[in-house]
């Protein structure tokens, strides 16, 4: 019984104790758990610049006076008149996809060209920078490129957009452009503000497309040119040659009165037999060869506009051949 007081004392210790041990652990675990969830939280956010999947559902600001909301990479607004057929229409180019660090902070951003158009002649371009805030993908900034704007070629070069462009020059009607451009912009703030790019402009002739081999890529706009057999074309000051999946073709070619007017005279060839379905192939690519009327580009790629037999428009599309390929 005497022993009873220092027993309790001793259990008042331990207690006393632990607890003090506890609440130490729980306060020095805190900045950890805290450091843990920060983490978790940065994981979950997305990184790198921008993808098209979420580009294609993201507001855009500087087309309109007001921003929109592109919904699977579209958008169209009211008609300008009740039930009128005039109505604004925006899209974006997947193909034109660009990333690069244009504001200098070490996080890459996306660039892309959109059109748009509100039911007249002109077909408007447009270039937009985007970058993340935390999960949201924000515009940056847009700015103009031009009316039936041809794009040649893109690039990011350090801090800036750079595009190749066939335009219409001062002299040059808005169906018919013939000046070649390179066009810059330079990111600051929230613009996107031209600058020089250095490139003097210069006119669109046959020589323009001499230099490289291009290959094939598209019989029409939505029928894929197959990989096997190659069809190619090469330009020779007036001449065109090629080959055209079976034989060997050469022609000669005259530039008309506008800018991008074609006309690609009788082919000749070699005459070696292939398995029909090549031949076939062969027939259709001459044919519409032989038809063209049109010389320019699209996104890129060399397009040709050929006549079709139903009096319609249709375009073999070419890339330059690329190296080692």
């Amino acid at each position: 019984m005497g022993n009873k007081p220092v027993l309790r004392l001793l259990s008042a210790l331990v207690l006393t104790t632990l607890s003090i041990t506890l609440l130490s652990c729980g306060q020095n675990q805190t900045p950890a758990n805290e450091e843990t969830e920060a983490a978790m939280t940065a994981a979950a956010e997305p990184a790198g610049p921008p993808t098209l999947d979420e580009i294609s559902n993201a507001s855009i600001s500087g087309i309109y006076d007001e921003p929109i909301q592109l919904q699977g990479g579209k958008y169209e607004g009211e008609p300008f008149e009740p039930q009128g057929a005039s109505f604004p229409r925006v899209g974006l180019i997947e193909e034109s996809l660009l990333t690069g660090d244009l504001d200098g902070d070490g996080a890459e951003e996306a660039i892309v060209m959109l059109w748009e158009s509100s039911g007249g002649s002109g077909t408007y371009s447009y270039l937009a920078a985007l970058d993340r805030e935390g999960s949201e993908v924000l515009n940056v900034a847009t700015a103009e490129i031009g009316d039936r704007i041809q794009l040649r070629d893109s690039r990011v070069s350090g801090n800036r957009v750079e595009l190749d462009v066939l335009r219409a020059g001062p002299q040059d009607a808005g169906c018919c452009p013939g000046e070649m451009a390179t066009l810059a912009w330079e990111l600051e703030g929230a613009s996107l503000n031209p600058v020089e790019s250095g490139v003097e402009p210069e006119r669109l002739s046959i020589a323009s497309f001499a230099g490289p081999e291009w290959v094939l890529r598209n019989l029409d706009r939505d029928e894929p040119a197959p990989g096997e057999p190659e069809i190619t074309l090469l330009f020779e000051e007036d001449r065109i040659a090629g080959k055209s999946g079976c034989n060997q073709y050469m022609g000669k070619v005259t530039e008309g009165d506008l800018p991008g007017d074609l006309t690609v005279g009788l082919l000749a060839g070699t005459m070696m037999a292939c398995p029909p379905e090549i031949m076939d192939l062969e027939d259709r690519y001459r044919q519409r060869l032989e038809k063209v009327f049109k010389i320019g580009f699209f996104l890129g790629d060399l397009a040709l506009s050929f006549e079709k037999e139903d009096g319609g428009m249709g375009q073999l599309r070419f890339s330059p051949r690329q190296s080692g390929e």
